[in-house]
Formats: C-alpha cells, sequence, structure tokens
C-alpha cells in the first residue's frame, strides 16, 4: 500500500450533528490547510496541536464554504504518524461532503476503511494487536469490553507478547549456539534447563489462552434462547428482563412465530435474549416452520432458559422442550409463581436431577435478578480466572497462540528426545513468527487487507 499519498475522509458518522470533522493526513496535510483555510485574524505561522478559528473557503471561487475550526498535527505526532490535518466543520451532509470535495481538488483522496489506522500500524505508532483494539473500542457495548479494548489498545497484550518472544529468542540463541560449536570448547547450556525454559513459555501462552472464553464473552455477548410451550409468558419475560414492552404478550398460543432479538448488560456482559415460538403440535404451515427455526436456533445458543408454567401440571410439549435441550446449558426456570402451584420441584428433580429450577413471576418482576445472576453464573461456569490481568478477545490471536504453544511442546519433546538441535530451533522459529503475527511483525498482506477493511472510512 502506498503510503506517499495524501488521504482524507470524513471522521464523524453519517448525518446531521452538531459537528463534522474531516481528516487529511499525508505529505500535503499542511499544504491543504494554507491553501483552504483562512483564520479569523491573523494568527502566523500555524503551531503544531493548537485549534485555530476561521473559514474554509474555495480556491476557484474565492468564497466561504463554512466557519470552521482546524488543528494541524505534524509528524511524527500524530495518529497517523504523518502531518495530518483535522477541520471540524458544521454537522450538517451538505457542507461536509463539500469541503471534502475541496480537499479533494487541493491534492487528497478519498481514505480506504482503515486506512488512517493503517498507516499508524505501518509508521509504527501501533501494532497489529492495537490496531484491532481500535475497532473493538468502536464497537464495544459493556463497560468491561470498555476496558478490555482499553487495556488492548495500551498495548499490555503487545507487552506481553514481546516478553514471550524475548524468552523464545533466548532458547533459540541456546540451540543455535549447540548448532554453531559442537566442535569448540563452548560449553552449551545443558538440555534439561533448555527444556525448562519451553515449558516456562509454553505455560504461559495456555494462561493467556486460558482467559479467550472470558474475553469472547464481553466482547461478542452471549446468546440466551427463551423456549418452552405457548402460553408460559416467554414474551412476558423478554419485557421484563428489557424494562420495556418489546413483544406482544396475548392469551392466543403461537402469537410469536419469528424470532425477536434484543440485548442487556449482564454485570458487564453483554447478553442477548431470543424470543420465540411455542413449542407445539401445529398444522399452520407459517407456525410449523416458526418452530423448526426454534429447534436451529437451539443449537448455536450459548443458554437455554426453559420456561415452565408452575400454575399448571407438566404436559407432554414441556417434557419435548426438556428431552430436545437436554445435553445443552439450560436454565431451569418455572413462571407464574404468583399463581397457585401445581408444578412441584421433585417432579423436575426427577427429569433433571443436576438442574435447581428457578421460581419467577414474569408479570410482577419476581425473581428477575436471580435469573440474570444464573445467566452470569452459567456463562463463567464458576469460573475462578475470569478478571485476569491480560484478556483474549481476538480469535486471530487464540489461533496463533495455540499454534506457537503446539509448536513449543513440539520443540520440548524434540529436547527430551536427545535430537539434533536444529530440530527444536527450526519449531522455536516458526513458534516466534506465530507470535510475531499478532502483533504484525511477521503478518502477510492478505491479513492485513482482511483486519483493516472491517474499519470505518475516516479511521
Amino acid at each position: 500500500m502506498a503510503t506517499e499519498d495524501t488521504i482524507a475522509a470524513i471522521a464523524t458518522p453519517k448525518g446531521v450533528g452538531g459537528i463534522g470533522i474531516i481528516r487529511v493526513s499525508g505529505a500535503k496535510a499542511e499544504e491543504i490547510c494554507h491553501l483552504l483555510f483562512r483564520p479569523g485574524k491573523d494568527a502566523g505561522p500555524l503551531k503544531n496541536r493548537y485549534l485555530y478559528h476561521g473559514t474554509i473557503i474555495s480556491p476557484e471561487t474565492d468564497k466561504g464554504i463554512d466557519e470552521v475550526l482546524i488543528s494541524l498535527m505534524r509528524k511524527p505526532h500524530s495518529y497517523t504518524g504523518e502531518d495530518t490535518l483535522e477541520i471540524n466543520c458544521h454537522g450538517g451532509p451538505l457542507i461536509l461532503e463539500t469541503v471534502l470535495n475541496e480537499v479533494i481538488k487541493a491534492g487528497a483522496r478519498p481514505a480506504l476503511p482503515g486506512e488512517f489506522t493503517r498507516r499508524a500500524f505501518m509508521n509504527n505508532r501501533i501494532d497489529l494487536s492495537q490496531a484491532e483494539a481500535i475497532i473493538d473500542l468502536i464497537s464495544v457495548k459493556t463497560d468491561k469490553g470498555l476496558n478490555l479494548a482499553l487495556s488492548h489498545l495500551r498495548g499490555d497484550l503487545s507487552k506481553k507478547i514481546g516478553r514471550l518472544r524475548e524468552s523464545l529468542i533466548e532458547i533459540l540463541a541456546h540451540l543455535e549456539t549447540a548448532i554453531d560449536f559442537t566442535d569448540d570448547d563452548i560449553e552449551p547450556v545443558p538440555y534439561a534447563e533448555i527444556s525448562g525454559k519451553i515449558e516456562n513459555s509454553t505455560q504461559n501462552i495456555r494462561e493467556i489462552l486460558s482467559t479467550y472464553r472470558e474475553g469472547k464473552l464481553y466482547r461478542d455477548g452471549l446468546n440466551v434462547l427463551i423456549t418452552g410451550k405457548p402460553n408460559v409468558g416467554k414474551s412476558s419475560l423478554l419485557n421484563r428482563l428489557l424494562g420495556e414492552k418489546r413483544a406482544i404478550v396475548t392469551s392466543v398460543p403461537g402469537t410469536t412465530r419469528d424470532f425477536i432479538e434484543e440485548a442487556i448488560n449482564i454485570r458487564g456482559m453483554p447478553v442477548n435474549f431470543i424470543d420465540t415460538a411455542g413449542i407445539r403440535d401445529v398444522n399452520a404451515v407459517v407456525e410449523k416452520e416458526g418452530i423448526g427455526l426454534v429447534w436451529e436456533k437451539a443449537e448455536s445458543a450459548d443458554i437455554i432458559i426453559v420456561l415452565l408454567d408452575g400454575s399448571a401440571k407438566l404436559a407432554g410439549e414441556d417434557l419435548e422442550v426438556i428431552e430436545g435441550n437436554r445435553g445443552r446449558k439450560i436454565a431451569l426456570v418455572v413462571n407464574k409463581s404468583d399463581l397457585p402451584a401445581k408444578l412441584k420441584n421433585r417432579e423436575l428433580e426427577k427429569i433433571l436431577p443436576c438442574i435447581t429450577p428457578l421460581w419467577i413471576s414474569a408479570k410482577y418482576g419476581r425473581g428477575m435478578d436471580e435469573l440474570k445472576e444464573k445467566i452470569y453464573v452459567l456463562a463463567c461456569d464458576n469460573d475462578d480466572d475470569f478478571g485476569s490481568d491480560i484478556v483474549l478477545t481476538n480469535l486471530r490471536h487464540k489461533l496463533a497462540l495455540e499454534k506457537s504453544a503446539e509448536l513449543l511442546a513440539q520443540a520440548g519433546d524434540t529436547i527430551k528426545k536427545d535430537l539434533s538441535p536444529e530440530l527444536p530451533a527450526l519449531d522455536i522459529r516458526e513458534s516466534l513468527d506465530c507470535l510475531g503475527e499478532i502483533v504484525g511483525i511477521t503478518t502477510d498482506e492478505d491479513i492485513l487487507n482482511e483486519i483493516f477493511s472491517k474499519f470505518c472510512i475516516g479511521k
């Protein structure tokens, strides 16, 4: 990707707003600034990282387009590491497009998605894992997810990967000494000591990998499917959890025929609730199709809320729902606790002996806090490791770390067999490359293109 040219884009979201920002980066940024900007008063030479008030004009007509604030950030102390101009306009779409067109006429070209951040990476302002953290930062849904994204943006994961690479480089140096000086008087490091260093590095990688489930939950969220026979209160439960009327509630079976999905925040974890059609034997084609989709959706759900009616005896449809979800992660919830109970816990214990039912009233909101806590506990699997300092959130990073650990284990086995040091040295080099992929040291162009294509234009 060429970085000699100058790029420009609208950096704020589409639509009408109070302020809209146009970002310009590259060698011509300052030239474009002088060509288009007229300060409100004679300010002399523009200072670095100062905010100036004035007007953007069209050089062709010398007429003002908008009253603006501009800032000029000279390299290398800018987001991209290049000369950067930011023009703060009024937030009307027409104004922004008009100013952007003048910037492009003055020598810039439209930026590609993620091109500003890619230039920051190419100019060593950030590494690749920090660039990916910026995507997370933009799309984050909860405070916990925000903290994880900020941690990666600060470079906490990068520093950890850097220390791991230093350890492997040291191991590789010991192995190469054994290769190069086999016939000399230099005493190589004993294989047992090298093996211990490899095991220590492998364990450090596995500790990072163990946090991925936590990171994935906080980054991508949790899918919770609410299922049960008709009229057990699935839609009422969804409305109560959301704190608003989102699903239609009636006494007519089959009211819900399609999926209704809405998300809430449970202890920093984004949880997506999915209300589904009631499970029953039907002849209507549309409703039958909806019920079929329920079972398909259950396959990909993280947690299934099996909702029962506590004011009625267990029916065949209830048993069908329970049996159809057996083996999945289930929250067994009994609704309508405000009515006289006809369902007994001992009946449910015989069917699902390891699951304690939770009694609630969706109508009056009883048990909602307990249900949210149950969902959180099921998601975490009572994992005491949640809350680690470094939390892995990215699948690409996970795969690279898994490959790195696999290669290290292979190198360790080779050393234990007392084979030639060339063999473990080759595995260590490949393991180093895997770690380098995470921060962008050894990442190929296709992967870079894929990563930065996920960014919005202007970032």
